[in-house]
């Protein structure tokens, strides 16, 4: 099982490996496996990131890693299935040969998302004509738009020392700006959606017939007394949240058009469009050292991931613990940027990662809807059912906070070696 101070998988692989004890780079490349991998070293998430990662005294050489070409990409060769869970193995991908520069990777990938971002931006104008206004297509221009600036920021913030840092800082911050204000109506859509298709599921299609039976004269069982009382609330509650959440929705669709309007996002893409045809590149000798090689923050991206993911609480602290979301939040994030670092460095994203980042935005979501259902709780004035009715509903949500994080701890590829002594 691979642990933190291992081979990155955002370092690719060598031409040859000389008795180093490591192999392919790629996401799923398949660790050194048994007690004898590593004598001696620590397993904690503690453990300090290198930039290179010699092999440790008396630790033995690995098999040898394939020799990498510049077409092939992370998962094109290996050995085993990509795996996730507690074995953590996958297919041993060849990477690159050399190491990746910002004139060689960095540059090239901001000027691709740049153009798709202008692609999108385009596309998003078509679609928000007066026929097509708020349709499908706009949505989906839109997604595609907040897709392309989060790489643009996230690969500008991994990589600032590559760039110039005044230029990377700025544009990051604007982009974050934007994307922020993007994202919100289409998260009250979805969070909309959710709570009023939980409380579907809540109530039941049996409901009428309890109420039938009740009204007929038939004593009802206590489960079919408590449906029958989360029923009367759950119209209620659904057309509260419904007025609540539509209403912000509004509220962000009206945001988002002035920001589309406004100078400041003209400015945005003018950076971008430029963006697309020079990459600013640092300054002086200490800047063009730093741009010679992408590793070194690619690894401590990935370091910082891990070592959040080590620090996620336990899973027996209890169903209601909102004071640990932040930091389940803060690994969503860091995970992102090593996602964006992976894409940079080799090419492709990692396939290791794709349920595990599943599972966080589901959690996102989860906690977003939890907290809704509580705001909405907080409302004065709403009759009984009604906040019976949201107090099962934000219960579920919570539940299903719970039901994610379960889930990201069992696609998690290095749970076991995370989880080590």
């Amino acid at each position: 099982m691979r642990r933190p101070d291992q081979q990155t998988t955002t370092r690719p692989a060598p031409e040859a490996t000389l008795g180093n004890g490591t192999g392919p780079a790629g996401p799923d490349a398949a660790p050194v496996a048994g007690p004898a991998a590593q004598p001696g070293a620590g397993a904690g998430p503690d453990t300090p990131p290198a930039g290179a990662r010699p092999a440790k005294p008396g630790e033995p050489s690995g098999p040898p890693a394939a020799t990498g070409t510049p077409a092939a990409r992370p998962g094109s060769a290996g050995t085993g299935s990509a795996g996730t869970g507690s074995a953590g193995t996958g297919s041993a991908g060849a990477g690159f040969t050399g190491e990746p520069t910002a004139e060689g990777a960095l540059a090239p990938y901001l000027r691709g998302q740049a153009a798709e971002f202008l692609r999108s931006l385009r596309l998003h104008h078509e679609y928000s004509a007066p026929a097509d206004a708020g349709g499908h297509g706009a949505a989906e221009a839109a997604r595609a738009l907040r897709r392309a600036a989060r790489r643009i920021g996230g690969s500008l913030h991994t990589f600032r020392t590559a760039l110039d840092p005044h230029w990377a800082d700025q544009l990051r911050g604007e982009l974050a700006w934007l994307t922020g204000i993007l994202a919100r109506e289409h998260a009250y859509a979805n969070r909309l959606a959710r709570l009023v298709d939980a409380l579907h599921l809540l109530s039941g299609p049996t409901l009428p017939a309890a109420r039938g039976a009740r009204a007929a004269g038939e004593a009802a069982g206590a489960d079919a007394q408590g449906r029958a009382a989360l029923g009367v609330g759950a119209a209620r509650a659904a057309a509260l949240l419904e007025r609540r959440l539509t209403l912000a929705r509004t509220r962000s669709h009206s945001a988002a058009l002035q920001a589309l309007g406004s100078s400041r996002f003209h400015a945005i893409a003018d950076a971008v469009a430029l963006l697309a045809s020079e990459v600013p590149a640092p300054s002086g000798h200490a800047g063009r050292a730093a741009a010679a090689s992408l590793l070194e923050p690619a690894e401590l991206a990935e370091q910082r991931l891990l070592t959040a993911v080590a620090a996620l609480p336990p899973d027996d602290t209890g169903p209601y613990n909102e004071a640990q979301d932040a930091a389940w939040h803060q690994a969503r994030l860091l995970l992102r940027l090593h996602r964006y670092a992976h894409e940079v460095v080799l090419g492709g994203a990692d396939p290791g990662l794709t349920a595990p980042g599943h599972a966080l935005d589901l959690h996102r979501d989860a906690v977003e809807a939890a907290g809704a259902a509580a705001a909405a709780a907080r409302t004065p004035r709403i009759a009984p059912a009604t906040a019976y009715a949201l107090g099962v509903l934000h219960a579920d949500q919570r539940h299903g906070v719970e039901s994610a994080r379960a889930a990201f701890r069992e696609t998690w590829p290095y749970a076991t070696a995370l989880a080590a002594p």
